[in-house]
């Protein structure tokens, strides 16, 4: 059985209180985009000789790490000690690159648990996934509708966003990921909290024009004097026409929406990772 794990954007992010057990609260739109990994799971014969439960093996981008510690690992490991599952083979094609604030570690971990629920008639329903899935990560919970939200708390509070509300629909996206890894640590290093004026839930329902002078990634404060490159490609984004550009999550990726499909010359951004879908 084959599962295709999406990636996501933040539409606006920010940064509005520090708790106490030292995690920050966010607010932020998620919003999918169909940039897609390939999950593949099967049943491991029981003469099979495999130390692991649950044996990976990656293609595509390389994702650095030890096999044990992967989020999907991970995923079946917390899944076993609650139910009776089969030892498998796990076949993950990573096409959603890493460290980018596209969520594809995170995705890859909600869909393993949703696979494994289909796959092995589990029958935990959405609500019950998104509990274990956010035990894995703050976005993961998102993950497991890939449907447009607006997260609180860590990223683990969704409430689902209309899709009446706003729509992407028929424009294009480009992501450019400099060469360049952005730490969660380092991207919350110098944050200084606060609560927008203006909620970006609120932001994203007006026309997309508007966003460029009231959506924020609050982020983006701390990364790019760090990390000028980044704010680069932002810049280079709108210079090329581009109706909204943004950082997505803690970096560095940085995507620009356009109403026409741009035309993105090798030398444009040398480098970089480069991609345009069509929403």
């Amino acid at each position: 059985m084959t599962i295709f794990p999406c990636a996501k954007v933040n539409l606006g992010l920010n940064v509005v209180s520090r708790r106490p057990d030292g995690y920050h609260n966010i607010e932020t739109v998620f919003y999918p985009i169909p940039l897609f990994d390939a999950l593949e799971v099967h049943r491991m014969d029981e003469d099979f000789p495999c130390e692991s439960d649950c044996d990976l093996k990656l293609s595509g981008i390389a994702i650095a790490g030890k096999e044990e510690d992967n989020l999907v690992v991970r995923a079946y490991q917390m899944l076993a000690r609650d139910f009776e599952l089969p030892r498998v083979h796990v076949h993950l094609l990573k096409r959603i690159p890493a460290m980018a604030g596209l969520g594809g570690g995170s995705s890859d971990a909600a869909y393993m648990i949703r696979l494994l629920d289909e796959r092995f008639h589990l029958n935990m329903g959405n609500s019950v996934m998104e509990e274990y899935a956010a035990r894995l990560g703050a976005d993961c919970a998102f993950f497991i509708t890939s449907e447009p939200a607006f997260a609180e708390g860590i990223g683990n509070e969704l409430e689902p966003v209309c899709a009446d509300d706003f729509s992407l629909e028929g424009k294009y996206m480009t992501l450019v990921r400099p060469d360049v890894a952005v730490s969660t640590r380092e991207a919350y290093g110098n944050i200084k909290p606060r609560k927008p004026q203006k909620s970006c839930r609120l932001i994203v329902q007006q026309p997309i024009e508007t966003w460029r002078d009231e959506l924020t990634n609050d982020f983006e404060e701390t990364i790019f004097p760090l990390h000028p490159e980044i704010e680069t490609v932002k810049n280079r984004l709108y210079d090329m026409g581009a109706v909204y550009a943004q950082m997505s999550g803690s970096g560095s990726c940085v995507f620009g929406i356009f109403d026409t499909l741009p035309v993105i010359a090798p030398q444009d951004f040398p480098e970089c990772y480069v991609h345009t879908l069509t929403l």
